[in-house]
C-alpha cells in the first residue's frame, strides 16, 4: 500500500522535473516542435531565392506555396524526427513514430503529389486547347506545383537535419 506522503513526494518530483517549470524563457521549451517550425519557415523563406535563381524574378507568393526547392514538408518532419532522436534517443517510441511519419510525408511529396502536379499541368494544357465556346474553356487552371522532385526532398531533409542539430544546444 502506498502512503499519502510517498504519493505527495512522487507528485512533487514529477512536477519539478517538468520542462515548463524549469524556465520562463521566451522560446518554447519543446525543442522538437520549435526545430520543426523553424525548419519549415526557413525552407519556405529559401524558396524566394531558389525561385529567383531559377526564374530570375522575385515572387513573394512562393513563401506560402507548396512545391519547389527545398521541400518544407521534408525539412519539417526531418527536423522533428532528428530533434526527438537527439533529445530522447533513437530507441524511444516517439522517435520511431517521427521517423515513420517523415518517411510517409517524404514519399508522398516525391510520389503522389509530384505526379498529381504533373497531371494538373497536362490537364491545364488540354483545357487551353479548347475553343472559347467550350464549357470548360473558362475553368480556372489547376495548381501545378504540388509535389517535389527527389532532389528537393533530399535538400529539405538536409535542411531539417541541420536545423535540429544546431538547435540541440539551445534547450
Amino acid at each position: 500500500m502506498v502512503s499519502s506522503r510517498s504519493m505527495v513526494q512522487t507528485t512533487s518530483s514529477f512536477s519539478s522535473s517538468s520542462p515548463s517549470s524549469s524556465s520562463s524563457s521566451l522560446l518554447p521549451t519543446n525543442l522538437p516542435l520549435f526545430s520543426a517550425f523553424l525548419a519549415c519557415a526557413l525552407a519556405q523563406f529559401l524558396k524566394l531565392f531558389t525561385n529567383w535563381f531559377k526564374e530570375k524574378r522575385w515572387d513573394s507568393k512562393r513563401m506560402l506555396d507548396s512545391g519547389g526547392m527545398p521541400s518544407s514538408h521534408s525539412a519539417t518532419v526531418t527536423a522533428l524526427a532528428m530533434a526527438i532522436g537527439l533529445q530522447e534517443g533513437t530507441g524511444s517510441p516517439a522517435f520511431a513514430i517521427a521517423v515513420v511519419l517523415a518517411c510517409v510525408v517524404m514519399y508522398d511529396a516525391s510520389g503522389v503529389r509530384l505526379h498529381a502536379g504533373r497531371q494538373a499541368e497536362l490537364l491545364n494544357q488540354i483545357v487551353c486547347e479548347f475553343p472559347p465556346e467550350h464549357p470548360l474553356s473558362s475553368v480556372r487552371p489547376l495548381r501545378e506545383l504540388l509535389g517535389h522532385t527527389p532532389l528537393q526532398v533530399v535538400v529539405g531533409a538536409l535542411l531539417g537535419f541541420i536545423v535540429a542539430y544546431l538547435m540541440r544546444n539551445t534547450d
